[in-house]
């Protein structure tokens, strides 16, 4: 597998549409790799098809048909759960791990979630880590990684973000890379992308737009989606030149808000892994 590019179906959340139309779009897009978001129980807006998550209280392989009638594959799952509230998140990322098994994903992103108030500094770890070797017994068995995101107070610096992603000896607790939450924290996200390639599982391909940027760097954590790879303040050239130096491979997952910007950011990182200039904004 070489360096692919793949879709998160946040990008159809902003048409009210289902998990099938989503999935279904993406694959007229022409991406062939999608990272599902699901959750537990039932809720409305997903019942009703006017939202992309999926439950895991469905069949695993009603998802997997989904994927597999579209022609699609999932680089991953979106399983995130507070890693300093095990008793939410020990429970739900096991039942993340299980499902990411049944449909074929080899990885579950997650992160450390807002630190809760009652929770000392010197607490913080030792929580994250009990949870992190309860869950990793499960990943190891049905071999499904678990990867840290940046994208809270702890992660949104990439000491912190290996601190967690060192706290189990496992090879398969890894990272998921992102590289607008990375931006918009105030790292560089390049010498972050180069400390953290030996344990990178995934990449949330997010760009982040010169007036967000502008507006946020440095006074947030992260962002639920940006705008079209190419686009924005990210060097995508850059990203894919330190990902081929360290021979990786793997799925860049878009992470944007709209179709039209799936659509672009497809164009644009083609361009760039055929050696191409992306296309001027428009």
């Amino acid at each position: 597998m070489a360096i692919e590019i793949g879709l998160n179906l946040e990008f159809i959340r902003c048409e009210d549409k289902s998990f099938a139309e989503g999935v279904a779009r993406a694959a007229q897009l022409g991406y062939r790799y999608v990272e599902p978001l699901v959750h537990d129980g039932r809720e409305l807006l997903s019942e009703g098809g006017y939202y992309h998550s999926f439950s895991m209280d469905n069949d695993p392989h009603e998802m997997k048909d989904i994927l597999a009638a579209n022609g699609v594959a999932a680089s991953g799952l979106s399983v995130h759960s507070p890693l300093m509230r095990p008793e939410i998140s020990v429970p739900y990322i096991e039942k993340g791990i299980r499902y990411a098994a049944a449909i074929g994903a080899p990885v579950v992103n997650t992160d450390e979630g807002i630190r809760p108030v009652w929770l000392e500094d010197d607490e913080c770890f030792q929580v994250m880590r009990y949870t992190l070797k309860k869950v990793l017994q499960v990943a190891e068995r049905w071999g499904v990684a678990v990867a840290i995101e940046p994208h809270q107070s702890i992660t949104k610096r990439t000491e912190g973000l290996m601190r967690i992603a060192t706290l189990v000896e496992s090879p398969f607790l890894k990272i998921n890379y992102d590289t607008g939450n990375a931006f918009l924290g105030g790292e560089d996200p390049y010498q972050g992308l180069r400390t953290v390639l030996p344990l990178l599982a995934h990449i949330h391909a997010k760009d982040i737009s010169f007036q967000q940027a502008e507006a946020e760097k440095g006074k947030v954590t992260g962002t639920p989606v940006g705008c079209a790879c190419g686009e924005g303040v990210i060097d995508w050239a850059k990203v894919i030149g330190i990902l081929r130096e360290g021979n990786w491979s793997g799925v860049l997952s878009v992470e944007c808000g709209t179709p039209a910007q799936a659509a672009a950011s497809l164009a644009n990182l083609n361009a760039m892994l055929a050696g191409t200039p992306a296309r001027p904004p428009a």
